[in-house]
């Protein structure tokens, strides 16, 4: 009796969805009596890939508390509403201190390489340094902009030039939503 070959394909493909054990490309072929081989090292040319690994991500989960202490000096140094502050923190990188966005921003609040001279950032995932850089980078903003916040949002999100392109929230849905998201979350922080 000849083996199906499909019955062997669910019975790995089982295996692999139900253990964690796999932990690489896996690789098949059908040799000339048709059965099915799957290894995650091929052994020869007649493999082909079958199964790409994704890379996992392990989302880390951050406490909201955890820099409090740092959030209140700087809020006492930059005249800057903590609430504010704690706002634009878990928009830009849910309290992520290592956080590195797909543009090069980096640390908790998510500071531009080419800002870290003028806002006294040595090392970006730092805490402290993060946040009071950033905090600064804030209060430039509402001096900046008469302290109405969602065009300061939206600097901080698009850059100022952007702002005052447009004079308004920049027509740029990412901007947009940004502000929306981080007024919401200033609003629930100002409430609790």
């Amino acid at each position: 009796m000849k083996k199906n070959p499909f019955s062997h394909f669910m019975m790995f493909f089982l295996t692999m969805v139900f253990t964690h054990t796999a932990a690489a490309d896996i690789y098949m072929y059908v040799d000339k009596n048709g059965v099915v081989n799957f290894t995650n090292v091929p052994s020869s040319g007649k493999y082909k890939l079958f199964i790409k690994e994704l890379p996992v991500r392990i989302r880390k989960s951050f406490s909201t508390a955890e820099y409090d202490h740092i959030i209140r000096k700087a809020e006492e140094t930059y005249d800057v509403d903590f609430s504010l502050i704690k706002a634009v923190i878990e928009a830009e990188s849910n309290f992520d201190p290592e956080a590195v966005s797909k543009k090069g921003a980096k640390g908790l609040m998510q500071i531009m390489p080419g800002n870290f001279q003028s806002l006294s950032v040595q090392d970006p995932f730092n805490p402290a340094q993060n946040i009071m850089g950033g905090v600064k980078y804030l209060q430039e903003l509402l001096r900046r902009y008469e302290n109405k916040l969602p065009l300061v949002l939206a600097a901080y999100n698009a850059g100022p030039e952007a702002v005052d392109q447009y004079r308004r929230i920049p027509p740029f849905e990412e901007t947009r939503n940004y502000v929306k998201k981080v007024m919401k979350l200033y609003k629930q922080y100002k409430e609790s």
